[in-house]
């Protein structure tokens, strides 16, 4: 007995419960923090022995690939062979003087063959926004702008689509593929835009191509999960079906598998599409002409009302694109009854090449319906100016006041805050949270990701980024979360307010920027009003999600026992939603580093700063190590959501 005794209390007294510890950890991070004054200054800030030079071994593999291997003859032929597929769509699209010399196709035929497009997708409504769009594009004299951007899009996404299906195919294949794939994708996802450019520069250089280029790299890693997810999800009915019919294993992919993973295959495409516009507009700092470039033009002249005619612009194309792909993703193939006459089964095709007939004999004749001229175009540029600087005018003493309140009483405190805290005091408080969370591994994996910033050198840097990102993190929170609260109580309102979401999720995240610039000018403030809007989105999509997906079972037995809305709210429904509003949470955490690198554009003196200067410079080491610190930063709190998550559902059964 007395044996047995010990043996059951040795773990108990070696190993401190997992909380207990973390308390401990906390007072230790605490201590450090309140004694900084005394500390050695290897424990204030990482030491020089501490910090190691990855950008010179990134930059010294870069050349060695580049000049000794002779690398760059194969990117730049690749490139080539894009620039080429860049002159032909430039070609037909806006009438560039390159093969096969058929452009530019007029906009009415592009107009109507996106209206055709939206209507067999899904009927009238997306036919009127899709053949709208192009309509507003001509008529607001934005037509040679927008092709550009088009042009690129419609040569990178298709190479990211079958680049990523075939590598999706492969890791479904071999689990060796899925493990190599996998952590390669969670820091390709997480990192920032910035940091794929910068070895795009070095490689192919700047312009078309290269914007085409770095579009491809950064939209193909949804594509490589989506498939994966589809192909995984194939019911075993339908592969035992196909396997009785007596298909090979090529029959058995491509005729039984990828038919079945269609759905999630299309959203993959969607987000493809989606990708590839966002990298496209901000593919404008590396020489891509388009929307991007001039919107950048445009803000740098402090021109807000020419932005917001660019800026709708480019929303109406973002729901555009989502809508089409998001529609061919739900539509299910129709089947004809067997005889039917091929008019009848391709009626809007021909009804399409009749359209186009008549529009492009209509060009010959009238120049209007081939393109519009600058003295035909609109603009509410001068009512926009004028309304912008009339309603800055009356809210200017509101902003001028908050602007004063969150630089002098909120944001330089708590920078002053962040940039005091001893670099181990900080890895100490992320090493308890993660003990707290998921005991020695998390612990070890928290201090894994911040230990690689304190070697990396950029430390203080990146703690006014991380200032950054909680500010604002927490402004998006008492927003967004009260917003999915009141959402959520109707089902018709929860309907509203996720469309709303759907939509601003379309938006390239450089579009943020245009409201914010014009109300509070180029400061902190700004930065963050800008990071809030982006990130106050998925807080409300996941906190509606959530509190509408607890089973409606658990409601009707808090209402049996006689609990009012209020104690159903907070006792039932948030408890149970906690997991997937802790979803919401950790993308506004991530959208919010992405849009803080972004938003460096308009001032700040973080990570984003640093990576537009080594954008500038083309120094690819320093940018590869700033884009992984981001992505550190960013895994670390889905290292922590998901783990927590996980324990949470565990402990509620679900």
């Amino acid at each position: 007995m007395s044996t047995m005794t010990t043996n059951a209390a040795t773990p108990a007294a070696t190993f401190l419960p997992r909380h207990r510890t973390a308390q401990v950890m906390l007072a230790a991070a605490l201590v450090l923090i309140v004694a900084k004054t005394v500390l050695p200054a290897g424990l204030v800030r990482p030491p020089e022995w501490l910090v190691w030079p990855f950008a010179d071994w990134i930059n010294a593999a870069f050349a060695f690939l580049r000049d000794d291997l002779g690398l760059i003859h194969v990117t730049r032929t690749i490139a080539d062979m894009i620039q080429w597929l860049l002159d032909v769509t430039a070609n037909l699209l806006y009438g560039k003087s390159r093969w096969p010399h058929l452009g530019p196709i007029p906009w009415t035929v592009i107009a109507a063959s996106a209206a055709f497009v939206g209507y067999a997708l899904n009927g009238w409504r997306l036919a009127l926004l899709s053949g709208g769009t192009f309509c507003w594009i001509a008529l607001m004299g934005q037509w040679t702008w927008s092709m550009e951007t088009l042009s690129v899009i419609m040569v990178a996404a298709p190479f990211s689509i079958l680049t990523g299906l075939l590598l999706g195919i492969a890791a479904w294949r071999s689990v060796l593929v899925e493990r190599i794939l996998n952590p390669v994708l969670n820091i390709a996802q997480s990192m920032p835009h910035f940091a794929y450019m910068i070895p795009v520069v070095v490689f192919i250089g700047v312009g078309p191509k290269a914007g085409a280029v770095v579009t491809i790299i950064f939209s193909v890693p949804p594509m490589i999960r989506m498939t994966l997810l589809g192909l995984r999800k194939v019911p075993e009915v339908v592969i035992e079906s196909g396997q009785m019919s007596g298909a090979s294993r090529f029959q058995m992919l491509w005729s039984v598998r990828i038919p079945t993973a269609r759905t999630e295959i299309l959203i993959g495409v969607n987000q493809v599409i989606m990708q590839c516009l966002a990298m496209v507009v901000l593919a404008a700092f590396i020489g891509m002409p388009g929307l991007g470039q001039k919107l950048l033009q445009l803000l740098q002249a402090l021109k807000i009302g020419r932005s917001f005619e660019i800026g709708i612009t480019i929303v109406l194309l973002a729901i555009m694109l989502d809508r089409c792909s998001i529609a061919w993703a739900t539509r299910q193939p129709q089947n004809h009854p067997r005889g039917t006459p091929w008019f009848i089964r391709h009626r809007l095709l021909l009804g399409w090449a009749v359209v186009v007939l008549v529009l492009v004999a209509l060009a010959q004749v009238f120049p209007f319906f081939e393109s519009i001229g600058r003295r035909h175009t609109l603009s509410i540029a001068g009512p926009l100016e004028d309304a912008v600087g009339w309603f800055i005018g009356a809210v200017d003493p509101i902003t001028r006041w908050l602007r004063w309140f969150l630089i002098t009483q909120v944001l330089i405190p708590l920078r002053s805050a962040f940039l005091f805290a001893p670099f181990s005091a900080v890895l100490l408080l992320l090493a308890a949270a993660g003990w707290a969370v998921g005991g020695l591994r998390s612990a070890l994996v928290c201090l894994a990701f911040f230990g690689f910033i304190a070697m990396s050198g950029w430390w203080d840097r990146a703690m006014i980024t991380v200032y950054t990102v909680f500010v604002s993190v927490v402004i998006a929170g008492l927003i967004g979360f009260p917003l999915g609260m009141w959402g959520a109580r109707k089902q018709s309102r929860a309907t509203k307010v996720l469309l709303l979401c759907d939509s601003l999720q379309t938006f390239p995240s450089f579009i943020y920027l245009i409201p914010v610039v014009m109300l509070f000018g180029v400061n902190d403030v700004a930065v963050i009003g800008a990071v809030v809007m982006f990130a106050a989105v998925p807080l409300t999509r996941y906190t509606i999600e959530g509190l509408r997906g607890v089973p409606p079972e658990m409601i009707e037995a808090a209402a049996m026992s006689g609990a009012t809305y209020r104690q159903t709210m907070w006792n039932v429904r948030l408890p149970l939603a906690l997991p997937t509003i802790m979803v919401g949470l950790n993308q506004s955490v991530m959208f919010s580093l992405f849009m803080v690198i972004i938003a460096a554009f308009i001032g700040t003196q973080d990570l984003g700063q640093e990576m537009q200067r080594a954008l500038s410079a083309a120094d690819v080491g320093k940018g590869l190590v700033l884009g992984t610190a981001v992505a550190f930063m960013g895994l670390l709190v889905d290292h922590l959501v998901q783990t927590w998550g996980a324990r949470r559902r565990a402990a509620l059964g679900l």
